[in-house]
């Protein structure tokens, strides 16, 4: 099971990243859960600066911007 968070404080941005990166854990049939989090000491603690940015398995993947759901499908891989 793959643990997925995106981390940023809910604009627009960090909501289409989250919304594509359902959509691609979807479509690829994972197993997975799905944290959003948006205190800032807990996006600082991962070394982001720049968000949006998602994380899967503790391991910073993407930072900056929300791609679309095919580029993350190749990311979740």
């Amino acid at each position: 099971m793959k643990t997925i968070q995106i981390l940023g404080t809910g604009c627009a941005k960090c909501e289409k990243l989250a919304a594509n990166t359902q959509l691609a854990a979807d479509q690829l049939g994972l197993e997975y859960t799905l944290e959003k989090v948006t205190e800032i000491n807990r996006i600082l603690a991962f070394g982001v600066m720049v968000t949006p940015a998602l994380v899967v398995d503790g391991t910073v993947i993407l930072t900056g911007r929300a791609p679309s759901v095919s580029e993350l499908e190749k990311l979740l891989c």
